[in-house]
């Protein structure tokens, strides 16, 4: 595995905020869509899709390129390259269309089955979290010219906890496990980008995803940050996330500071 990746986190997070702008010329004359479904795609999700592929595909032609959407530089990438981008160009594009700034740009780098680098980039909000591994957890926030070096908060209860997790009705699955779980706080927005960087920035202590099928670019780049803040992301079974699989992961996401994690998937296991 490389050592040094300067210049692929130099290019990924160019393309991100190539990415963002992007996204905020759209969303300024975007109307919203309250009811907006779970699927929704815009155009603004393909434009900024076709931004961030260009640009990873201008510095490393000889990569793979993976994202949600089906756009020209997709269809034009390697399917069978040593390394690969996973790209998601709206995480949360319910939170695009509602226009409650709840969506994050996210982009991270394979190789042999293990994450080399993630961003996660907050457009509304102007929030920047990256990682490389073996390199830290780091953020930019705003007009920051240095970055901040980021931990989870060591939190050692779970009645202490800060729960993230998506809007949900009750009752759910996912009111069901929230309750097991019993946490001091719950913060509830989309985009599991965005979850995961409240995790590793130390805002939040667990982020738990009910969903029976996860594809790659939903979590890829913020399992990293996650890891690299010194926290632990597995399936809610406590196994590892398989990435490449056709049928994206089918056990959902725990990710915690770590020292919860054992707590957290006891707690999940005695709701059935």
């Amino acid at each position: 595995m490389p050592n040094n990746l300067d210049h692929e986190l130099e290019v990924a997070v160019e393309a991100a905020h190539r990415a963002s702008g992007v996204i905020l010329d759209h969303y300024a004359k975007f109307t919203v869509i309250p009811d907006a479904r779970a699927d929704i795609s815009t155009q603004a999700d393909r434009d900024a899709q076709e931004s961030i592929l260009r640009c990873l595909h201008d510095s490393f032609p000889d990569d793979g390129l993976r994202a949600e959407e089906n756009t020209p530089a997709l269809a034009l990438a390697h399917t069978h390259a040593r390394r690969g981008w996973i790209v998601d160009p709206i995480d949360g594009t319910r939170g695009f269309a509602r226009k409650n700034g709840e969506f994050s740009v996210m982009i991270a780098l394979m190789e042999a089955g293990r994450i080399l680098l993630g961003v996660v980039l907050e457009p509304v909000a102007g929030r920047m979290t990256y990682a490389t591994l073996s390199g830290g957890c780091w953020r930019r926030d705003g007009n920051d010219i240095e970055a901040t070096r980021c931990h989870v908060r060591r939190v050692a209860r779970l009645s202490d906890a800060v729960l993230t997790q998506s809007h949900s009705r009750s009752p759910s699955r996912q009111a069901t496990l929230a309750t097991a779980l019993a946490p001091a706080r719950i913060i509830e927005t989309y985009s599991a980008g965005l979850k995961l960087a409240l995790v590793a920035r130390g805002e939040a202590d667990i982020y738990l995803n009910t969903y029976d099928r996860i594809n790659d670019w939903d979590i890829c780049a913020g399992q990293i940050l996650v890891e690299e803040a010194s926290g632990e992301v597995t399936d809610w079974k406590g196994k590892s996330i398989r990435y490449g699989e056709a049928a994206g992961q089918r056990s959902g996401l725990l990710a915690t500071n770590g020292v919860l994690h054992e707590a957290a998937l006891a707690a999940v296991r005695m709701t059935g």
